[in-house]
């Protein structure tokens, strides 16, 4: 069986002070996943906003994939 697909995952993120909060959409044509993500800036951290958007966006990324793997379980199982 030969198929292919095109899912396609959109991050958005937003900052408030020293927090970012990022949220991923997985769409796969038939169903939506979406994960949040947060990031912190420490006080004593340098003011990077590109690395609270990375651990942000990955964090909500991971969300969706932990989702993603428990749709898969449910229809294993």
């Amino acid at each position: 069986m030969n198929r292919t697909l095109e899912w396609t995952v959109r991050v958005e993120l937003s900052q408030d002070g020293g927090t970012t909060r990022a949220e991923a959409v997985l769409d796969t044509g038939t169903a939506k996943l979406t994960g949040q993500g947060i990031a912190r800036c420490s006080p004593q951290d340098p003011d990077v906003p590109t690395i609270g958007d990375e651990v942000a966006a990955s964090r909500a990324m991971h969300d969706v994939a932990g989702q993603l793997m428990s749709v898969a379980d449910r229809a294993i199982g």
